[in-house]
């Protein structure tokens, strides 16, 4: 029995409109300003926390190690 192109129509614009509603999703889910701003406050959280402000004291102190070695070397 053939389909009715009334109901086919309905279908096919069904199907338009979830398609338009998912490339909307995509389009907002990969926005690179979003995903820059993201995990830039990732970053930020994640350096609040006791974690993040030892893993930045760690680092200050080996870059000083490391500058006060070559000015002692400079000096040999």
């Amino acid at each position: 029995m053939p389909r009715d192109p009334r109901q086919i129509q309905l279908e096919i614009d069904a199907a338009r409109e979830s398609l338009a509603a998912t490339l909307d999703q995509l389009t907002y889910r990969t926005s690179p300003s979003r995903l820059k701003a993201q995990g830039k406050d990732a970053v930020v959280r994640w350096l609040q926390t006791p974690a993040g402000k030892a893993t930045v004291g760690a680092v200050g102190v080996l870059v000083t190690f490391v500058i006060v070695q070559k000015i002692r070397h400079r000096k040999d």
